[in-house]
């Protein structure tokens, strides 16, 4: 098929409108996004738009009209509600969505076989004639591949339409950049079904309280049935991995430096104040107390995220879901597929080292001196009682229960010590739930200050959560006596485990200090005092 590409012209306005009347496709621009138009009371062409998507048929469309009067002349509705006129009269033409019991004449293939209809009168200028030239109304989600991010300019829709649609019509960059904010009138309490640039406390304003749908900001169940555009499916995503963080501008940063050390294969989406702070590369989608230009610039970051060369994984500066940043936070989780890290917001201190080298009594020397200790030990002895990570260490390691069902932990040493390859089974299978219990302790405890002891911190991805990161480390003779002494092993076991660990210059290299043991315990106690005393005395240099 060919797809004509249009100007604004009025000729191609009008050779659109003739495409649209015959029952074909039509990508038009308006305020928030392209949107993929076709006749709404042709269902047979509705029918179409989901085809040129790729996308199933459950999902209800918008139905785009020119004026208000056009709602009652096409029979659109079988009622409209007073809080509709209202609605109308102060956000109509614009960026606004209602919902409203829907009239005979619509389709299934519009409404996805719910009761109601959404409407909304575009202010683009463009979309304005081409509604008014056409004489119809016209169904539109968005012009992209289904699940792809929403498109801002007419190269967007070409890049994905093109030769699946008629016409595509170039009325430059959206202004709004975000679809429109869906507003039902179907419930007893108006309920926003999707956020956009029309805020909820604007809305309050003018109908008074109104509701947020839980998927707004939820993901849906299986089998639930979505009310508006946008909330059933993954949507809005590149190909490449996007993850939010969730957690303060610090927080943020120090998290994804630490990260980009271990993996250079990732990418931030961040505000233009993260960028100056961090060490990978960056899409900025505007100042931090900039939401509208968030919004207009987000759908064109995360269509960027795929030429970035030999990145796997974009990790995006969580916004508030407040205001406009509700719609932010919304495109943005549902292209994540809903994967979110919470961030910490306590200073974690990650205490680690060599086996053998006195972590613990590092430890403990700073537990006697006042501060909160989660322990990755104890974590670790919960972690492999849970059922589903004995049953994973079984399938791998064979049968390494006891008689009374708990772990054999001495039988799961010795064979998880005994390679590298199997080390680093044992790391995978109990390393995501050992963190999870370690993070979940680090919010029960008072302070400001938590130490992570953890002898691998970095195997297990946690020094990413540290503020700042203290390893200990000793001879390897030394080590070596205090292991045998320690576990009851001969030379050639407590070497064994030596050797799989990592070295002393990986500690030099990814830690922020080093406090060596090889003296005696009152040189080492004083040792660790003076770090204590340093947090203590000055928490903002830590």
């Amino acid at each position: 098929m060919k797809t004509y590409h249009l100007t604004n012209t009025q000729s191609d306005i009008e050779q659109a409108s003739a495409i649209l009347r015959d029952g074909g496709l039509v990508a038009m621009p308006t305020e928030t996004v392209y949107g993929l138009a076709a006749n709404a009371l042709d269902g047979e062409a509705v029918r179409r738009i989901f085809e040129a998507k790729g996308r199933p048929m459950d999902n209800p469309l918008i139905v785009h009209v020119a004026e208000f009067s056009d709602i009652e002349r096409l029979r659109l509705v079988s009622e409209i509600p007073e809080k509709a006129v209202k609605l109308a009269q102060a956000f109509w033409p614009g960026p606004l969505t209602i919902i409203m019991p829907k009239g005979e004449v619509i389709p299934d293939e519009v409404s996805a076989g719910l009761s109601t209809v959404a409407i909304r009168i575009p202010s683009h200028p463009d979309a304005q004639r081409l509604l008014k030239t056409s004489g119809l109304a016209l169904a539109a989600p968005s012009a992209n591949t289904s699940g792809k991010p929403s498109p801002t300019t007419a190269q967007h829709v070409i890049d994905d339409m093109e030769g699946r649609i008629e016409a595509v019509i170039d009325g430059g960059s959206c202004s709004v950049g975000v679809e429109s904010t869906v507003i039902t009138l179907a419930t007893d309490t108006p309920r926003i079904l999707r956020p956009g640039l029309i805020t909820r406390e604007e809305i309050e304003a003018v109908i008074g309280a109104i509701e947020v749908d839980h998927a707004v900001l939820h993901q849906l169940e299986n089998n639930e049935k979505a009310s508006s555009p946008g909330m059933k499916y993954k949507h809005y995503a590149p190909r490449t991995r996007v993850v939010l963080l969730r957690g303060s501008d610090e927080r943020y940063i120090t998290y994804m430096n630490r990260l980009y050390a271990r993996d250079p294969h990732i990418a931030a989406m961040c505000y233009d104040e993260d960028k100056p702070q961090l060490d990978m590369p960056c899409i900025t989608i505007g100042g931090m107390d900039d939401e509208k230009a968030q919004a207009k610039a987000l759908f064109d970051a995360l269509r960027a995220v795929d030429d970035l060369e030999d990145v796997t994984s974009v990790y995006a500066h969580c916004p508030e879901a407040t205001g406009v940043g509700m719609a932010l936070y919304n495109r943005l989780i549902r292209a994540a597929a809903f994967e979110v890290i919470d961030l910490p917001e306590k200073r974690i201190i990650g205490l680690t080292g060599q086996t053998g080298a006195g972590k613990s009594e590092a430890a403990r020397l700073l537990a006697e001196c006042g501060f909160p200790v989660v322990s990755a030990d104890e974590a670790a002895r919960l972690a492999v009682e849970d059922s589903e990570v004995k049953a994973m260490l079984c399938a791998s390691f064979g049968n390494v229960l006891l008689p009374d069902g708990s772990l054999d932990r001495r039988r799961v040493a010795q064979i998880a010590f005994s390679s590298p390859e199997n080390t680093e089974t044992l790391n995978a299978i109990t390393h995501p739930k050992i963190s999870e219990i370690m993070l979940a302790q680090v919010e029960k405890n008072n302070g400001d200050i938590v130490i992570f002891d953890a002898s691998q911190l970095f195997e297990a991805r946690q020094d990413v959560f540290c503020y700042r990161i203290v390893g200990v480390l000793a001879d390897p003779e030394l080590r070596r006596e205090r292991i045998m002494r320690r576990d009851g092993l001969n030379r050639e076991e407590a070497e064994r485990r030596m050797s799989v660990q990592l070295s002393e210059e990986f500690f030099i290299a990814h830690c922020d200090d080093i406090l060596y043991n090889n003296g005696s315990a009152e040189a080492f106690f004083d040792a660790v005092r003076q770090y204590g005393e340093r947090w203590c005395a000055d928490e903002q240099k830590i």
